[in-house]
């Protein structure tokens, strides 16, 4: 990463030097002398007190922890240390999951969202007449933050402030905020969104349950017309919510309207209103604390006004209004407006992420194993060189997803606070829900992945439920699944690809964009990713000419950004081109697209890839010169290479790479992993997370104690 400060120069012991970590004889300057041990077991465990750990040579960053906090908080540092102090103060909670029945710790999770709503930081989103914030931003932040608590309480306060609230703020108009909003925010009325159905999830549009007007009465009959359309897996829904946004197909005069929004109270006082069915779904692998639930609606009326008419409206005598006139167009208008808690699940995977580094990391300098180096005591497990190249990059990759969202908080703040008006705004709103899908399901997955590596990478200890992984895992895994499954996500990051956020994408269901993508968007694609040779484009990605990545500096970021900008640019114009062949070929359109998936996958994801990476890139260039710029330049070229590293057989393939520079970067990438040797536990103490809700006593030991912890007796 090319910056103004200079960077820390190769140290004894990178490639081409003698030894390495973690082999007997080896010199490497990131190995922990003893008295750095003994300065770490000294201080208290996870203390953000501790003295920063240098490299023997000094030529290394020195890392203010506090001030890589503050780069990373940004502008709603506030908010976050809001959080945190609130995390802090009801982390007892993460033991009562495991102590408590499952009754009870249903109770406490609600009780405990009813509580943090009186401290104001689950309102951030919602207008200020209504109790709340009126910071779309803050509010994002506050529920990426909340996640380095109990996840049980993220998604009960996601469901009922994010979903049912949000719902009710972005489909409602006036007579439903003056009835309810207050309400909602402050905790005193709960609700559920009920949207997906038994027999339809990911596909909205094919919603079962059915909502028909009646004009003489003035009432709407919500009705489940089958057991594959109960709304299922609806949070909130078995024991806690009063009333439910339902999703449905609206019949007026006979006459089916497409999917619509509806208020409809379930319970009163705790008890389920007649006509409303509730079925507990029971025990999950995670996220016991949340009442998912299935319910069906048996002739269940409503009056007219129970219609969330943001968008369109029934009349008193049957007439059906709406400004939007294209039902499609009107479908994904409404749900565009719903983005904001993909974006929030997204960023609370990435501070999952961060908890299970900092624990595994922390645990990593407390650990020793073998005596790899011949001395007396065995090594610690962070100076082997297979252990830092399995850990640093998720560190990276986490700073580089941090940012990411970053960028995208920003424009959904933006956008929610009328920055997208007229043409260029809808374009702006459509990019926003490519960018949210993409970015939530790269950052779920990475989570994912993070928690399992960083469970393996505390052995045994890590597998104890007492020490935090077991919650990690079972509670994140649904977040690859909820607010999207993260590959129809990408195949909708793909389709705004191919269309280049035309405005005709919006009046689409799925046949007609299926036909559009295989077909007429074939030959502006084309036309737009072949507007020269590919030896030219090569040119005008590379600048230099087609052999300059040959020779350019490894930590070049142009050299970085125009690798991963190629991959994109290529893999766009081959999906165009295949589509294109089948349809030539006589195909129909949906088999042509099913038989691509795998490349239009591969195509988002490299799109997805070189946005994250250009958003690291921005913000360490927006640094001032200094020693975090150094460092955070540092993980971000471990996060290029390392990027480029996974698909090296693609840029292989494709003669971007030679098998001696191929070789070249997995050597740098081990370099740079000896050069954060010594600031690596600054890295993730920067995560911020409360020391209360690490609760990993047997890896970072006892809070406040000081403790060390027993070294665990290896694994058979």
């Amino acid at each position: 990463m090319a910056t103004d400060a200079a960077q820390p120069t190769t140290t004894p012991g990178s490639p081409g030097s003698p030894g390495s970590p973690g082999t007997p004889g080896s010199t490497d300057p990131g190995a922990t002398t003893e008295a750095e041990g003994a300065v770490r077991a000294a201080a208290p465990v996870g203390s953000r007190d501790e003295p920063a750990l240098q490299p023997g040579s000094g030529d290394g960053p020195r890392v203010d922890v506090a001030e890589v906090t503050r780069v990373l908080d940004g502008r709603h540092a506030e908010v976050r240390d809001l959080v945190r102090r609130n995390l802090a103060a009801h982390a007892g909670v993460l033991e009562e999951a495991e102590t408590l029945s499952h009754a009870d710790y249903r109770e406490r999770v609600k009780d405990l969202v009813v509580e943090l709503a009186s401290t104001g930081q689950t309102g951030f989103g919602f207008p200020e007449q209504y109790g709340g914030g009126g910071d779309v931003g803050a509010s994002v932040a506050a529920f990426e933050t909340l996640a380095f608590g109990d996840l049980s309480v993220l998604v009960k306060v996601g469901v009922q402030f994010g979903l049912f609230g949000g719902a009710l703020l972005q489909l409602g108009t006036e007579r439903h905020h003056d009835a309810h909003l207050r309400d909602v925010v402050e905790g005193r009325l709960l609700g559920c969104f009920a949207m997906t159905e038994t027999g339809h999830g990911s596909n909205v549009q094919a919603l079962e349950t059915v909502a028909t007007y009646d004009a003489e009465t003035q009432e709407f009959t919500i009705t489940t017309p089958h057991e594959g359309a109960r709304k299922d897996y609806i949070g909130n829904a078995a024991l806690h919510a009063e009333m439910a946004v339902v999703f449905a197909q609206l019949d007026v005069g006979g006459e089916r309207r497409g999917v619509h929004a509806f208020l409809v109270p379930i319970r009163r006082d705790g008890e389920v209103l007649p006509g409303v069915e509730v079925e507990d779904d029971g025990l999950k692998m995670g996220l016991n604390g949340v009442d998912n639930g299935r319910l069906a609606f048996h002739g269940v009326r409503v009056p007219r006004e129970a219609l969330l008419n943001q968008f369109a409206d029934v009349s008193p005598e049957g007439v059906y209004t709406s400004a939007i006139e294209n039902p499609n167009r009107r479908f994904f208008t409404m749900l565009g407006t719903l983005v904001q808690g993909r974006v929030s699940v997204g960023g609370a995977g990435i501070n999952a992420a961060k908890v299970a580094l900092t624990i595994a990391t922390r645990y990593s300098v407390r650990r020793r194993q073998f005596e790899a180096t011949g001395d007396d005591q065995e090594d610690l497990l962070l100076d082997y060189g297979l252990h830092q190249r399995r850990l640093f990059p998720l560190i990276a990759r986490t700073y580089a997803l941090h940012f990411a969202q970053d960028v995208l908080r920003e424009q959904l703040h933006e956008i929610a606070h009328g920055g997208a008006e007229g043409p260029d705004g809808d374009v702006a709103k459509r990019d926003l829900e490519s960018r949210a899908a993409g970015t939530k399901a790269l950052g779920t997955w990475h989570a994912t992945h993070t928690i399992q590596q960083c469970r393996e990478l505390c052995g045994g200890a890590g597998y104890l439920a007492v020490n935090r992984f077991a919650a990690l895992k079972a509670d994140t895994d649904v977040f690859t699944t909820f607010e999207g499954d993260n590959h129809v996500l990408l195949q909708l990051v793909a389709k705004g690809l191919l269309t280049d956020y035309s405005s005709e994408f919006s009046d689409m269901d799925q046949f007609d964009m299926v036909r559009f993508v295989a077909g007429l968007a074939v030959e502006t694609v084309i036309e737009r990713t072949a507007v020269h040779t590919l030896l030219e484009r090569v040119r005008d990605l590379l600048p230099g000419g087609e052999q300059w990545d040959q020779e350019a500096g490894l930590l070049d970021t142009e050299y970085q950004l125009a690798m991963l900008r190629f991959r994109e640019e290529h893999m766009l114009s081959g999906v165009a081109r295949r589509l294109k062949r089948g349809i030539d070929n006589g195909m129909e359109p949906g088999a042509v697209f099913s038989r691509v998936q795998d490349h239009v996958i591969a195509m988002a994801r490299a799109h997805v890839e070189r946005l994250v990476l250009e958003a690291f890139t921005d913000a360490v260039a927006a640094l001032p010169d200094g020693d975090t710029k150094v460092a955070l330049g540092l993980l971000c070229d471990l996060h290029a290479l390392t990027t480029i590293e996974a698909d090296r057989g693609w840029f292989l393939e494709h003669g971007r790479l030679s098998a001696q520079r191929s070789k070249a970067i997995s050597r740098e990438i081990s370099d740079l992993c000896r050069r954060l040797r010594p600031i690596a536990v600054d890295l993730v103490d920067a995560f911020a997370v409360p020391e209360e809700v690490l609760r990993a006593p047997d890896l970072v030991g006892p809070v406040g104690t000081g403790a060390a912890a027993p070294s665990p007796a290896p694994v058979s």
